[in-house]
């Protein structure tokens, strides 16, 4: 097994195939990645972009190269001395009848043998929220028919494309209707049939209609048939699911769904029949040694992760590289019992994100942002209006699950104080909008003291809001979620957590990252995945301290700094920072540009399009995403037009503030995004010409801020991942933009080229210089790995007037040391020196070295003696950035 020193982010789909991948191994090699990490590549729905919507566990999917192409990329990869990871899926698959345990049950309802694999409440009809409007007005518009499905052999209700197999026992309604002697042979197969041999009736019925004419006299009645609503209506009526609006799914859905999607239904993986059947090809492709490690995505949404873990790690071995998917928030930690090496990275995103940016400047910038909008902004209360609203409104049928488990205790607890529905409804609001972190991992054998700790926090906090809950109500539900209670209100209490903590997560990603992010845009770069903008901002120690801990925690865990989650490019993100360094420039300049731009804002009844919020955003985003060069050509502003109305749809929607994914406001919309396109417009030259001016000093520090993180991941503690096409620089927008082809052959050619020498004058462009601090990076971690993940890691005493303006530490295990320098808020040093080399910058500061002997700089083989105060200056000759090692011999 190649040990996990440096991982590739590699997004299949959308072109990039297995043998495609083939041709991408050499220059992953020379990049000095160890491992490949593959986005799923299990079989998904037809024309997936991302393949998450997986619909076979059990196959490799064909639309890749199938498991051929699979083997023959993993003998690239060997050849090369590279490893594979791969990201699976285990908490959800598609609910589409391409999945063939989905047709299972739609057909047979809680008698499919696979009814048990996924996470249905059978107290009710499995509901399919898939119509365009209700089922009434489906049905009277006459958009259903029963149709025979030829390729699975079965009678169906259509929805134009879509065929929702009938279950066999409602055959004879059908039948009875109609005079059709074949369809009554259909009817005999079907009654005779059970759910474990659905092949065998599925089989017999294509041989029976097997003839053109056959099919074509079976659909001529079945014709007839549908002509008849009411008949349509019972035969409905008939069926284990029913067919329903798609906007009440939020109020009325039967089944765990992935966040708000109902296309993706929950499985139940904590059954252990369920794991073997959904992880059998995916243990085979570890234990035949195909595969290095896993990524494990949305762990959270698991009922209970930490007994799945537990079996996972049995059933790979000890050996196998486990990840996470799991957000931290704060100061929260890792379940110390969870068998893995860490998380996917976002809390280092963080962590870089409180360290780049300038904390006395975010004041300015806050002042700025506030007076902007003409209105005050308290983010408190807007992140608990975002949690309110999902909790009550998007995830109402969640709720009105845990309401009914809830008020069954009640009846066995508190029978002759029964509290009512609505007051037991409002404290799991409360619960829910006061959960500062994704959940607690209770199950069946109890509550963690930690986690039980955390709920008395957060019942407090509940308490607390006005109006505050029923306290007794509150009570009750904090002693359903803790076990403490009788023993026959147990089990109820039991299944109340479980989906309690299955809800918490999804409410807060809802909430906070895809809402209360598009909402509250003072400084957008620190709204990221796990990030909290009013925590966005921390001293130099703040950041070591983090990575001190990181060490005892998580030393071979993801440094990740862009994955496809991620709301903008790494490098747009950096670029961005350099905003809290000059909040008054920017202020500044956003006035300006909302003035000559004010004749596109379009007064709407219900205010202006674009609002002061939304202007506020579309300038920071596209400062964010505009290209290095800053071009003003025609070509390259419609190229990042076509690209900033998918990323502005996706943000308005989001926002959910004047329209939104199910409440479409299309003159709103269309309003901003003509502002948009107008400022991007070749002929809106005073514009442009401003924007690209006032950019320049922000890119020039983005830069610096770009390199000081790749460097910083290259020897922070963990495995460093880069996400595809980042290594030369990531501007990109949330996905799909984030998902665009990667040119590999321009990568080819920076890296045949050497590192550039640094001009007098601000910085070389990132795809020239970015790439060469990665390979160099990674090259010293393939050489010294035990140093860069499990060795110790200590802040370095800084001194003089720039102490500020410098990260510096070591990594030291033995006789090996690494000492990592980079400049720390660079716009203020660009204002004063244009290079920052120049020794006038650093006269008087100075960096304690480690006692490590002589150690040498990995880009300029400068040398300087450890144990001593060495010059800033000195060290920032060549490039103003060091990593100095000294190294024991090998043995």
């Amino acid at each position: 097994m190649t040990a996990v020193t440096a991982t590739y982010r590699l997004q299949f789909r959308n072109g990039m195939t297995f043998d495609t991948a083939i041709g991408v191994v050499p220059t992953l090699k020379r990049l000095g990645i160890s491992h490949l990490y593959a986005s799923p590549i299990f079989t998904a729905v037809t024309g997936s972009t991302h393949g998450y919507d997986v619909t076979d566990f059990n196959e490799i999917d064909p639309a890749l190269g199938g498991r051929e192409g699979l083997d023959r990329l993993v003998a690239a990869l060997k050849d090369a001395g590279l490893g594979l990871i791969l990201d699976i899926v285990p908490n959800h698959m598609a609910a589409s009848l391409e999945n063939g345990w989905w047709h299972s049950v739609i057909e047979w309802g809680p008698a499919s043998p696979y009814a048990g694999h996924f996470d249905v409440n059978w107290r009710e009809r499995l509901t399919l929220p898939f119509l365009g409007g209700t089922f009434d007005d489906v049905l009277a518009a006459g958009d259903l028919k029963v149709v025979f499905n030829e390729a699975h052999g079965c009678l169906t209700l259509a929805y134009f494309d879509t065929f929702y197999p009938l279950t066999p026992s409602s055959y004879e309604i059908v039948t009875a209707a109609a005079d059709e002697p074949l369809l009554t042979e259909v009817a005999a197969i079907a009654a005779r049939a059970t759910p474990d041999d659905a092949d065998r009736m599925h089989g017999e019925i294509r041989r029976l209609l097997a003839e053109p004419e056959a099919r074509r006299s079976v659909q001529a009645a079945l014709d007839r048939v549908s002509a008849n609503r009411d008949l349509l209506s019972t035969l409905h009526d008939a069926q284990p699911w029913r067919l329903m609006f798609w906007q009440e799914a939020s109020r009325h859905l039967s089944y765990r769904r992935f966040f708000e999607i109902t296309g993706l239904v929950g499985v139940r993986v904590d059954d252990a029949h369920v794991f073997e059947d959904a992880h059998r090809l995916i243990l085979d492709l570890v234990r035949s040694g195909t595969v290095d490690g896993l990524r494990i995505d949305h762990v959270d949404g698991l009922a209970d992760p930490t007994g799945y873990l537990a079996r996972l790690r049995e059933r790979v071995g000890p050996d196998t590289w486990l990840v996470v998917e799991k957000i931290l928030e704060g100061d929260e930690a890792l379940p110390a019992e969870w068998p893995i090496a860490g998380t996917t990275g976002y809390e280092f995103i963080t962590s870089l994100a409180e360290t780049l940016t300038d904390a006395d400047g975010a004041q300015g910038l806050d002042r700025a942002y506030r007076d902007a909008l003409g209105t005050p902004v308290s983010l408190d209360d807007e992140r608990r209006a975002a949690k309110t609203l999902m909790a009550t409104r998007n995830f109402a049928g969640e709720v009105t699950r845990l309401t009914d488990l809830l008020f069954e205790v009640a009846e066995t607890e508190r029978p002759d104080d029964m509290p009512a529905e609505t007051t037991l409804q409002a404290a799991i609001v409360a619960l829910v909008t006061a959960f500062p972190v994704y959940r607690t991992y209770g199950n069946a054998a109890g509550m963690a003291d930690a986690d039980r700790t955390l709920l008395e926090t957060v019942a407090t906090a509940a308490r607390g809001q006005d109006p505050a809950p029923d306290g007794a109500a509150l009570d009750l539900a904090v002693a359903a979620l803790l076990g403490d209670l009788g023993e026959e209100a147990r089990e109820t209490a039991v299944r109340f957590r479980t989906l309690f903590q299955q809800l918490t997560g999804p409410v807060m990603a809802k909430a906070i990252e895809d809402t209360l992010f598009y909402r509250f845009n003072r400084l957008i770069a620190v709204n990221e995945v796990g990030g909290d903008p009013d925590d966005a901002f921390a001293p130099a120690s703040a950041f070591h301290g983090r990575m001190a801990e990181r060490v005892a925690a998580q030393p071979r865990g993801l440094l990740g700094t862009a994955t496809h989650d991620t709301k903008r490019g790494e490098d747009a993100r950096a670029r961005l920072y350099a905003l809290s360094e000059a909040p008054e420039t920017w202020r500044d300049a956003v006035a300006r540009w909302r003035r000559h731009n004010s004749n596109h804002v379009v007064e709407l009844a219900d205010g202006p399009a674009p609002d002061p919020n939304t202007e506020w955003l579309i300038y920071q985003a596209l400062a964010g995403a505009f290209p290095e060069d800053l071009p003003t050509d025609p070509a390259a502003l419609t190229a990042l037009a076509d690209r900033f109305a998918g990323y502005l749809e996706k943000a308005m929607r989001e926002a959910k503030a004047r329209t939104s994914w199910t409440e479409v406001d299309g003159a709103y919309e269309q309003a901003v995004q003509a502002y948009a396109a107008r400022l991007l417009s070749p002929d809106n030259t005073g514009f442009l010409s401003d924007f690209t001016e006032t950019l320049k000093p922000f890119v020039a520090a983005g830069r610096i801020n770009s390199l000081a993180q790749t460097l910083i991941k290259m020897t922070a503690p963990g495995i460093p991942d880069i996400y595809q096409g980042t290594e030369r620089g990531d501007f990109s927008l949330v996905d799909p933009d984030n998902r665009r082809p990667v040119d590999f052959a321009r990568l080819d050619e920076t890296l045949d080229a050497s590192l550039p020498a640094w001009p007098a004058e601000g910085c070389p462009p990132l795809g020239a210089i970015k790439p060469h601090l990665i390979r160099t990076g990674l090259s010293h971690r393939h050489a010294r790995p035990d140093l860069f993940t499990t060795g110790a890691y200590s802040p370095l005493a800084v001194d003089g007037a720039r102490r500020d303006h410098l990260i510096a530490f070591a990594r030291t295990d033995g006789r090996d040391t690494a000492v990592t320098l980079v400049p720390r808020l660079p716009l203020a040093l660009l204002r004063e020196r244009p290079d920052l080399r120049d020794p006038a910058l650093w006269t008087d500061t100075s960096v304690r070295l480690p006692d490590a002997g002589r150690l040498t700089d990995a880009f300029s083989d400068a040398r300087a003696s450890g144990g001593s105060a060495v010059s800033v200056a000195t060290l920032f000759a060549r490039y103003p950035f060091a990593m100095l090692t000294s190294y024991a011999a090998d043995g």
